[in-house]
């Protein structure tokens, strides 16, 4: 096949993106993830409306949690909408620069999320490791800080990515093996050499992935040195439970995204399921807290 430079390629096909050509089963499944988009949605905005109206919950923990809602409704929005569209209009199509844009805002919200769950694992460590300090260390001024960090270390890593792709050279074959663009999907589609890019993607995904996880691993492991220290049984099951429900939805984010990074990489049909699963971590997050839920009630009852 001829190869062609990517801008002029008018776009591509998701080949994963549109269920069987069954008409049973492509309104069941239309349902069932605008029904997990919708409760994405509203359960995030509820939880950043709790966060912002009750002022009990006016702390640096419920600050991040806010921010961390806020990027999983852009990370379900960047990719859910689009496959909702092709199940509805039974096609496959994703325009070239919506191609780009998708890929770029995927890996915005996606890093951002991983880096504010670094930012929580912090925030966590100082809480039980540094209590009597904790009120000057986590000062409005440093959460503030880290999250505009977060914020543009995701934005530096997603235009990284959207520069390296848009440099490729791609052949006459557009064909997509995933419901969303993703860039290991788009190098392979590539006639040049993309060694070089192929290299740059792990590295890249080294840095913005495994620094925040390191700083996980060791912000929970200085934690758990410091429960194990307390002489009560009741303060270490106190200590514990202050970070349980973020060591949970750390371990469900990791878990479900290097399921669906390694699936792309390898796979030629990795499944949804993984990204619907990671857009419920802030309310598995705030199931498990007893403040969110008393908040989120409260809130509700007062509506009725």
């Amino acid at each position: 096949m001829e190869p062609q430079n990517l801008a002029a390629v008018s776009g591509f096909l998701l080949l994963d993106g549109v269920p069987p050509d069954d008409p049973e089963l492509q309104p069941l499944l239309f349902g069932l993830f605008l029904s997990i988009y919708l409760v994405t949605v509203l359960g995030n905005l509820l939880i950043i409306l709790a966060v912002s109206s009750n002022y009990h919950l006016h702390a640096p923990m419920y600050f991040f949690l806010s921010n961390l809602s806020l990027a999983d409704i852009g990370f379900s929005t960047t990719t859910i909408p689009k496959m909702l569209e092709n199940i509805q209009t039974h096609g496959k199509s994703i325009t070239y620069a919506g191609c780009l844009t998708q890929m770029s805002f995927f890996f915005l919200f996606g890093c951002l999320d991983n880096l504010l769950l670094a930012v929580m694992a912090y925030d966590r460590f100082v809480a039980i490791c540094h209590p009597l300090n904790y009120p000057v260390i986590m000062n409005p001024c440093l959460c503030g800080l880290l999250v505009l960090v977060s914020f543009f270390s995701s934005l530096l890593e997603s235009q990284i990515h959207c520069l390296m792709v848009s440099q490729l050279t791609f052949c006459t074959n557009v064909e997509i093996h995933h419901f969303f663009c993703d860039a290991p999907q788009l190098l392979h589609l590539a006639c040049s050499d993309t060694s070089i890019n192929t290299m740059l993607m792990y590295f890249i995904g080294a840095i913005f992935g495994g620094v925040p996880l390191s700083g996980i691993l060791c912000s929970y492991t200085r934690i758990v040195s410091s429960i194990l220290r307390v002489p009560s049984t009741g303060g270490k099951y106190k200590a514990f439970s202050t970070c349980g429900s973020h060591l949970l939805v750390v371990c469900l984010f990791y878990r479900t995204g290097l399921g669906v990074y390694l699936s792309s990489s390898i796979s030629p049909s990795p499944g949804k399921g993984a990204v619907a699963s990671v857009m419920l971590n802030p309310f598995i997050y705030s199931l498990r807290n007893r403040d969110i839920k008393r908040a989120l009630w409260g809130m509700i009852s007062r509506t009725a």
